[in-house]
C-alpha cells in the first residue's frame, strides 16, 4: 500500500470535519494505531531545542540509510529507507541522529501495553504500529470506537510524549489507509456506508499490495483508480496482474476484507544485522561483529521470553551479493556465547574470502522460553552463562547498552562504523 503522504489531499475524505455532528462509527470495530515519526518522535520528546526542526534518525555514515524524519524533515523530500547521503543533500539544515532501539522497544512496550488494557485484540504490525479489534470493549466499557480511539491518542500523548494517529473502519485494509490519511496527529472514522465514496477515488496505488510495478500494469491497461479495480470485469484483471492478485485486489477495492485481527502471532524469526561505512576484508574484525550482533539478537530473545533453536547468518558482499547460512541446535537457545558459536563457525566453513558490506544474525524457530527444553552439559555450569546474560541485561537498563559488553567488543582504535542497525527485528 502507498505511503500516506503519496495520497491526493484532495481525495482525503472530509469525514471528520469540525463542524456537524460526529461520524457514524456505528459497526467500525476495527483500529488502526501508527505513531507519527515514531523514532524522530522519541528521539525530539523532552528536547525543546529541537522543536519545529527538521530532525532524521539513520545510519550517519556513508552508507546509512534513514529510519525515520519528522514531519518537518518530511516537507523536504525526505523519506524513510533513503540514502542518508540524499537526506543531508535534500535537507542539510536538518538535525541528524543515531537510532537507539532500546529506547524505541521500551516506549514500544509501554504504547503496546495501553492497547493491551482496552482490548486483548492486538495485533503489532512493528513498533509502532497495531490493529485493534475495540468489539468486546464496546460492551465493556459503553464508549464508541471513535471514543475509544480517542481516549488511546490522549493516554500515549500523556504518558509517552509522542503522538499517533488512528484510523476507524469495518475492516483491516480500510482503517490502516484511514490510519494514513489522518497523519500527523489525527483521528479519521470511515462509516461503513461511506467506505465505497472514501476508496473508489484513491490512485491503485493506495490498494494494499500494490506497488510500482503492479500499478504500472494498471496503469498500461487505463486502471488508474481504486473505482477502476472495482468495476472491471474480473476476467480482465487477471489477465493483467494473475489471478490471485485480481481476486484479492478486486475484493479491497469493493469494500471487502475478510481478516480477522489475530492478537500475539508468533514471532518468526528475531535478529540483527549491521551494514558497514567501508566494505570489510579483516575476517577478525568480521567475526568481533558478529559476536556484537549475536549479543544483540540473545539480548532480543531474552526480552521477548523467546529462544530460538536455528542459527541463521547472512551475508552481503560489495557487489550485492547475497548469501545466508543457517544450521539447527538440538534444543533452543537465547545465550549469546551459543549463537555466536554457531554463527562464527558458519562464517568460517562457509562464507568465501571477499569484500564485504553487511552481516546478520538471525534466530529462527523460536519457542516459549518458559516451555524450552534445558540441555544439561557435563563441562560446565548448567544456567552459568545465561546468568550472567540475564545479569548483563538488568545492567544495561539500569546504566545503557553499553554498560556491560564482552572484552572483545570494547571500543579500539581503527574500530569498526556502522551505518545501519536494526536491532531485535522480527520477520
Amino acid at each position: 500500500m502507498g505511503r500516506s503522504g503519496d495520497l491526493p489531499k484532495a481525495l482525503r475524505p472530509s469525514t471528520n470535519g469540525p463542524d456537524g455532528p460526529p461520524p457514524d462509527d456505528t459497526g467500525c470495530t476495527i483500529l488502526h494505531v501508527d505513531m507519527d515519526a515514531f523514532y524522530a518522535s522519541v528521539e525530539t520528546r523532552g528536547r525543546p531545542e529541537l522543536r519545529g526542526r527538521p530532525v532524521v534518525v539513520g545510519g550517519l555514515g556513508p552508507r546509512g540509510v534513514v529510519s525515520s524524519a519528522n514531519y518537518a524533515a518530511r516537507a523536504f523530500g525526505v523519506r524513510s529507507a533513503m540514502p542518508t547521503a540524499r537526506a543531508r543533500r535534500l535537507c542539510p539544515h536538518a538535525v541528524y541522529l543515531p537510532p537507539d532501539f532500546r529506547r524505541y522497544q521500551e516506549v514500544s512496550r509501554g504504547v503496546m501495553a495501553i492497547f493491551g488494557e482496552v482490548t486483548p485484540l492486538v495485533e503489532p504490525l512493528s513498533l509502532d504500529e497495531a490493529f485493534l479489534d475495540v468489539a468486546g470493549a464496546l460492551r465493556r466499557t459503553g464508549s464508541t470506537p471513535g471514543g475509544i480511539a480517542a481516549g488511546i491518542r490522549a493516554r500515549v500523548a500523556a504518558e509517552h510524549g509522542i503522538t499517533c494517529s488512528v484510523g476507524v473502519a469495518p475492516t483491516k485494509f480500510v482503517a490502516k489507509l484511514a490510519s494514513g490519511m489522518a497523519k500527523p496527529d489525527g483521528l479519521l472514522v470511515v462509516p461503513a456506508d461511506r467506505v465505497l465514496d472514501v476508496l473508489h477515488p484513491l490512485p491503485v496505488s493506495a490498494l494494499w499490495g500494490v506497488g510500482a510495478r503492479t500499478a504500472e500494469q494498471l496503469r498500461r491497461v487505463g486502471l488508474e483508480t481504486v473505482a477502476d479495480i472495482a468495476h472491471s470485469p474480473l476476467p480482465r484483471l487477471r489477465r493483467t496482474i494473475g489471478a490471485a492478485a485480481a481476486e484479492h485486489l478486486h475484493a479491497l477495492a469493493n469494500g471487502r476484507d475478510d481478516r480477522q485481527v489475530v492478537p500475539d502471532a508468533a514471532e518468526k524469526s528475531v535478529g540483527a544485522e549491521e551494514t558497514f561505512d567501508t566494505d570489510l576484508y579483516d575476517r577478525v574484525v568480521l567475526r568481533r561483529e558478529l559476536l556484537r550482533l549475536a549479543e544483540r539478537a540473545a539480548a532480543a530473545l531474552r526480552a521477548r521470553g523467546l529462544r530460538g533453536r536455528t542459527v541463521s547468518i547472512k551475508v552481503r558482499f560489495a557487489d550485492f551479493t547475497t548469501i545466508t547460512r543457517s544450521r539447527t541446535l538440538p534444543v533452543a537457545t537465547d545465550v549469546a556465547r551459543e549463537v555466536y558459536a554457531v554463527a562464527r563457525d558458519l562464517f568460517d566453513n562457509h562464507v568465501p574470502d571477499g569484500a564485504i558490506r553487511l552481516v546478520g544474525v538471525r534466530m529462527e524457530q523460536l519457542v516459549d522460553a518458559a516451555r524450552a527444553v534445558e540441555q544439561l552439559t557435563f563441562d560446565g555450569p548448567e544456567r552459568g552463562w545465561r546468568d550472567a546474560e540475564i545479569a548483563a541485561d538488568v545492567a544495561r537498563t539500569r546504566f545503557g547498552s553499553s554498560a556491560v559488553r564482552p572484552a572483545s567488543l570494547l571500543p579500539r582504535e581503527g574500530g569498526v562504523g556502522n551505518s545501519a542497525k536494526r536491532e531485535g527485528g522480527t520477520g
